[in-house]
């Protein structure tokens, strides 16, 4: 252009402020070209250098430009000021944009809108959703997209009162319902476990993309609705468009991985390979959860090697996979692998892996990861601290587990339960109690697992009427007893001989899917006290509920054995061999060299058999040799105390 004006940079510079990030430094530098030329800028001008700024997230940049408005005089325009709060909002800088908003004389739809957006996308969703309301109450009129951010908002908070008055607010106001706005309905009512509401407004959608699809699964699978998930999915793929991606399967994976992998999970996991998303991170976590859920550990492994670039998440799946699996061996080695590769490691994982240590009795990896956490800042978190207590006092390491008790300012009832469990582990009965006052002097309420430490310990050192008084005390705090603390107490009375009332707690007992083992703990009770009486009718009510107990038959063998009613046992083990009853053989498990090796009653299955069955038989010989030379040794000072 031979003669370039105002009017022609302006344009420009609008342009380049709403094409993209990348442009905006066009706009910066043109901006410089209009003061060597001596051209005064205009409103419109910082309307869009602010927009530019903006856009680069560039605060040094946008404080220029504030004061030259100032400079200039364009402080009291409108699309000035609200190109400010937006600069402001978009460079986390919340306090200036509120200093902005509070100086504007007149604030118009767009100002409140801007503001209320910048709480919302910088986390302030309280401020966010309170600015909302006074902005309804002064009777501006938020935006569709407003709306939208709002109502995500309430679903993040959980504030579905809120969600619903929003969505009240849109139908009185006849807000136009544009594609997105009815999404964060859909995702809002999810969220709220209204998928009745939610599926309403879905099924009046003109057009449905494939966000609409998506928040419809996954609200069916947060609210444990995997039939309906399916059936929506059935019909998503019979539109043929859109088509489902990688969110789409992982939250059908999700909504139907409590159901058999045979029915469900299988033949989507068929489909995600024919869509091309085997390798996707997303999808496989669900696929590794799915099988892990379903036992099938092999199957999780294949999914979980095939995946090229792992996340977190993917890991934390395996690690609390294998735990659940009871397979800490594999779960402390995933673990390892995933610290050496640098993935990023949070609380959550070390909670769980510390706590496969806690079960397994693995104290070295315990200490392995307890300087992980600490190297990573973790260990001063409560649930990794509550863990580490946990770990140390099943390990039997007493003190190392009181001095991270005693480091944490301000323990929760989960990191007292974790020392008082220790206590009771180890049968320090006495250390439990006084814990357990000084539970009640903090002035917090026990639990569960409280009293199941408590009736553990004085199970163990036989307090029978301290067990009964711990009983009472729960009635009186108003805690119902779980399966376990009946269990607790009926292990109590069993070991302190008192059948009748043993028998009695389990007749009071409203768990009666958890009823069999009350009644073979009392079983197992009455043939060491050989009871006969007792013994029978325990026997009785668990063959009643499963005719095929193999433990239950075994233990009513011992007990008429213990009778000496031989014709009962010859009976009931001729019922056994009928119906094929074998015990599920016992494992044991050693620590060597930082590994654990695991093995059962005639195993051969380890690589190094041949030499552990040599180093045995080694020991055996030199076992035979001592016992030869101590037997001469004894013969020989017998021999001289004769002479």
């Amino acid at each position: 252009m031979p003669h370039r004006t105002l009017v022609s940079y302006n344009a420009l510079l609008a342009a380049y402020s709403r094409a993209s990030e990348d442009y905006s430094i066009y706009a910066l530098n043109l901006y410089t070209q209009m003061e060597k030329l001596g051209l005064r800028p205009s409103s419109l001008t910082f309307t869009s250098l602010l927009q530019a700024s903006s856009l680069r997230g560039d605060l040094w940049i946008g404080l220029l430009l504030h004061a030259k408005s100032l400079k200039f005089g364009f402080l009291n325009d409108i699309c000035v000021q609200t190109s400010l709060l937006n600069m402001y909002s978009n460079c986390l800088d919340l306090s200036s944009a509120e200093s902005v908003f509070c100086d504007m004389n007149e604030r118009d739809d767009v100002a409140w809108n801007s503001l209320i957006l910048g709480y919302l996308k910088n986390d302030k969703i309280e401020k966010g959703v309170y600015l909302f309301n006074k902005m309804m109450w002064a009777g501006f009129t938020p935006t569709g997209y407003t709306f939208c951010m709002v109502l995500n908002a309430c679903s993040r908070m959980k504030d579905y009162f809120s969600g619903r008055l929003i969505h009240a607010c849109v139908i009185v106001g006849n807000v136009s319902l544009d594609l997105h706005l009815q999404n964060a309905l859909v995702d809002m009512y999810c969220n709220a476990s209204d998928t009745r509401t939610a599926y309403m407004i879905f099924s009046r959608m003109k057009n449905w993309d494939l966000v609409s699809w998506n928040s419809m699964i996954a609200g069916y699978f947060e609210n444990e609705d995997g039939e309906k998930a399916m059936n929506l999915f059935v019909q998503l793929k019979a539109l043929c468009f859109p088509k489902p991606d990688d969110y789409t399967y992982a939250g059908i994976i999700s909504a139907t991985s409590a159901f058999s992998c045979s029915s469900y999970g299988k033949p989507l996991h068929a489909q995600v390979i024919k869509a091309g998303f085997e390798r996707s991170v997303f999808v496989g976590s669900t696929l590794v959860s799915m099988y892990f859920k379903n036992q099938e550990t092999e199957a999780a492994q294949c999914v979980f090697y095939l995946i090229p670039r792992k996340d977190a998440v993917l890991w934390t799946e395996m690690i609390t996979g294998y735990s659940k699996m009871a397979d800490g061996m594999n779960a402390v080695r995933c673990f390892s692998e995933m610290y050496h590769e640098s993935h990023e490691i949070d609380d959550y994982v070390l909670s769980g892996v510390l706590s496969v240590c806690a079960d397994l009795a693995l104290l070295r990896q315990g200490e392995i990861i307890h300087s992980y956490a600490s190297k990573l800042g973790y260990d001063v978190e409560m649930s990794v601290s509550g863990s580490l207590i946990d770990m140390y006092a099943k390990n039997g390491s007493l003190e190392a587990a009181y001095l991270m008790f005693s480091q944490v300012s301000n323990p929760d009832l989960m990191c007292w339960n974790s020392m008082l469990g220790g206590y009771s582990h180890h049968g320090m009965v006495d250390e439990a109690l006084k814990l357990f006052e000084e539970i009640i002097k903090q002035g917090l309420v026990p639990n569960q697992v409280t009293f199941l430490s408590l009736l553990s310990a004085c199970s163990h050192s036989r307090l029978v009427e301290q067990g009964k008084l711990l009983w009472n005390y729960m009635s009186r705090i108003g805690l119902v007893p779980g399966p376990k603390l009946y269990s607790c107490m009926v292990t109590l009375l069993s070991r302190a001989a008192l059948l009748e009332e043993a028998e009695e707690i389990i007749n009071e007992s409203p768990y009666f899917e958890d009823n069999i083992e009350l009644w073979r703990t009392l079983l197992s009770a009455c043939v060491i006290n050989k009871n006969l009486k007792v013994g029978v009718r325990a026997a009785e009510e668990v063959l009643r509920l499963n005719a095929k107990d193999g433990p239950t038959l075994v233990l009513l063998s011992n007990l008429y054995a213990a009778a000496g009613r031989w014709d009962e046992v010859s009976e009931i083990r001729r019922k056994m061999r009928g119906l094929m009853l074998e015990k599920d053989p016992g494992l044991s498990w050693i620590e060597a060299k930082n590994d654990i090796h695991v093995f059962s009653s005639g195993d051969q299955s380890h690589p190094k058999v041949d030499q552990v069955q040599a180093e045995l038989h080694r020991l055996k010989g030199n076992m035979i040799i001592t016992q030869n030379a101590d037997s001469e040794a004894q013969n020989a000072c017998y021999m001289s105390y004769r002479s």
